[in-house]
């Protein structure tokens, strides 16, 4: 069945001396005869087999009579040699602990739990490490070095002083060596920029430059003319020089276009923004208040609460106004041309905010085309 003796004490319950007595047919290894019939039936039944035939079959084989119960041969086996109590009882001897127990595993020794591959890896891995420390050692032990080698080479300025210019002079009995200082071996490796610095003077101060005659101002030179004799014609540049230099100033040609000025007959809140989104101007305006756009390539915008409130004066004339009385206008751009499509020229009589404007500024004439 595969199973041990030990498994069948566990399982049985009955000593493993017992079961190995049963299968080597010897009685006497029992301590009560009396419970081998019992025990030979019990194992019997176990395996499987007929409890009665295995036990006639143990009598037959091993001389084991069955006895009456009340009779010396069914009672407990007992040692004649000790006819009475031991003053020194010996220790109950454990069979799974004697070593000439035959069933009992035998215990396994140190050496037998060490696998061979498994001894040869570590040894490997350790052989590995010790490697590789000792790599990382040397190599932290070289780039911490520093090692000087010697140089056939001669330093720039002891290259070029000479040797022999001290042998030359015959030295005075009476003369004494001076060992050189410190300031004397600094100079032979400090170069001589460091002590005065080489300043490279330029054309002139930045204050004397005339742009009239450098740069882009400059007048234009005019080409060299000569006679037909051959004798040269002093050119038109010559001449100016000198007589003295002439002013190019830039001039403007194209004249600045009409202002446009936000004008307020009422109270009203006002914001401008530039293209950019950054508010240039935020007020609440009071009557007579006005605001001149400037100049940019893209025009401001325009947002007020109060759009009756607000006109633009443009050329002498009066625009808008911007909306409804009590309207709110947003996102509106001063530009003097698209002023102009949305907006018709207004009379200053038509509203009494814009009469009183333009009386404070001198303005009489109605402006209505």
């Amino acid at each position: 069945m595969g199973k041990s003796l030990l498994d069948v004490q566990r399982e049985l319950r009955i000593k493993a001396s017992y079961i190995a007595a049963i299968e080597n047919s010897d009685p006497s290894a029992f301590d009560t005869p009396g419970f081998i019939a019992g025990y030979v039936r019990s194992y019997a039944r176990y395996l499987g087999m007929d409890p009665d035939e295995s036990f006639t079959t143990f009598c037959r084989e091993s001389g084991f009579a069955v006895a009456h119960g009340m009779s010396a041969e069914a009672s407990v086996v007992k040692n004649p040699l000790r006819s009475g109590p031991s003053r020194h009882p010996m220790p109950a001897r454990d069979i799974f602990a004697a070593p000439n127990t035959p069933f009992a595993p035998v215990g396994e020794s140190l050496l037998s739990r060490i696998e061979p591959r498994a001894l040869g890896s570590t040894m490997v891995l350790l052989a590995l490490i010790g490697g590789i420390g000792f790599g990382g050692w040397t190599l932290l032990k070289e780039v911490q070095q520093v090692k000087f080698a010697p140089v056939d080479q001669a330093p720039v300025v002891l290259s070029e002083l000479d040797p022999l210019a001290t042998a030359r002079n015959a030295r005075p009995e009476n003369a004494r060596m001076v060992a050189p200082s410190v300031e004397a071996f600094d100079r032979l490796y400090r170069p001589q920029a460091l002590d005065v610095p080489v300043l490279v003077a330029r054309d002139a101060p930045i204050s004397t430059l005339d742009p009239r005659n450098v740069g882009t101002f400059r007048a234009p030179g005019l080409p060299e003319v000569q006679d037909s004799d051959g004798s040269l014609i002093a050119s038109a540049a010559t001449t100016a020089t000198a007589t003295g230099p002439t002013e190019t100033v830039p001039q403007v040609v194209e004249t600045p276009g009409p202002a446009l000025q936000v004008v307020a007959v009422r109270t009203s809140w006002v914001q401008i923004k530039d293209a950019s989104g950054t508010v240039i101007y935020e007020a609440t305006m009071q009557p007579g208040d006005s605001w001149e756009a400037p100049l940019t390539e893209e025009p401001p915008r325009l947002r007020t609460g109060e759009s009756g409130a607000i006109y633009f004066a443009m050329s002498n004339k009066f625009y808008g106004p911007v909306g409804k009385s009590g309207q709110i206008t947003s996102n509106l751009p001063l530009s003097v041309a698209s002023l102009k499509e949305a907006y018709l020229p207004v009379e200053i009589g038509t509203d009494a905010g814009l009469v009183r404007y333009a009386e404070a500024r001198g303005i009489s004439a109605p402006a209505a085309d």
